[in-house]
């Protein structure tokens, strides 16, 4: 099949990745989430609607996911480090951690049913969604950051979950360490290096170990969708600058909470697929 032909008897995979780069893209810049808490559930339910089973979608989703923060990683990077907001000592205290629970997480997704990745998404969405709701704005419940066996739990723990439910580091890392009354803005910043540490090694690990599904969808390999990949990274990053200025002009905190209750829903309804 040549790429023309192959291009033309998929092109509603192509549109619906497309516009997935595109709600990615502006959703990232209008409120400040990470990609993969957005691309993973679409991606779940989209793959199905091809006719790829739940536990396939999944595991596809959320390697394809990671390898999409990869590029966008670096360019947050690049932005929050001229505004002095990445915390370098933090990361190498942290990045040997994070990469061991990464190594450790990604492998897992290689190995287990897809099944288990849902439950574990639903429940950090729907906490996430909870968190957005209820705790935004609230004062730290400790005054610093714990001693090295605390921290080093911390850091393999967002390497571990973050890399098996394909998210960076934003998702579980900024909540955590706001709670320990860490500088709000330094927290995304340095996030935005955690996700790289989390999405490049995870990604590669799922693209070399992973064993790809017989329902995948067109374009996968190990159990990366490179096609996803391809349609989704130029219009996350295209986008992004779009919703950063519809930022300036509507409600933010409105909107975040109208995206928390909207997380919620998905993640509660990816539980109930599990059940149901």
């Amino acid at each position: 099949m040549s790429i023309i032909e192959f291009i033309t008897s998929n092109i509603p995979t192509f549109l619906a990745l497309l516009a997935t780069g595109v709600f990615a893209g502006i959703l990232a810049g209008l409120l400040g989430v990470g990609g993969g808490i957005v691309i993973v559930p679409v991606l779940f339910f989209l793959f199905q609607s091809f006719g790829v089973s739940p536990e396939s979608a999944m595991v596809v989703a959320t390697a394809t996911s990671l390898a999409t923060i990869v590029p966008t990683s670096i360019s947050s990077i690049r932005s929050h480090n001229q505004k002095g907001n990445v915390d370098f000592d933090l990361l190498k205290r942290w990045s040997g951690f994070i990469l061991i629970g990464v190594l450790a997480g990604s492998w897992l997704v290689t190995r287990v049913d897809g099944t288990w990745l849902t439950a574990l998404f639903g429940v950090i969405a729907t906490l996430s969604a909870l968190n957005m709701l209820f705790r935004t704005g609230k004062s730290a419940l400790f005054q610093q950051l714990p001693g090295t066996a605390g921290q080093t739990t911390m850091g393999t723990s967002i390497g571990f979950f973050s890399s098996m439910v394909g998210i960076g580091g934003g998702t579980i890392s900024v909540p955590l360490l706001t709670l320990y009354n860490y500088p709000a803005h330094k927290a995304v910043g340095t996030a935005a290096a955690i996700g790289l540490i989390i999405s490049l090694p995870g990604a590669l690990t799922m693209l070399a170990m992973g064993s790809t599904p017989n329902d995948a969808p067109a374009g996968t390999f190990g159990l990366v969708n490179l096609i996803g990949f391809i349609c989704i990274v130029p219009l996350t990053v295209l986008f992004a600058p779009v919703g950063a200025s519809l930022a300036a002009k509507l409600d933010a905190a409105k909107l975040k909470k109208i995206f928390a209750i909207v997380l919620l829903i998905t993640g509660l309804r990816m539980l109930a697929q599990l059940f149901l």
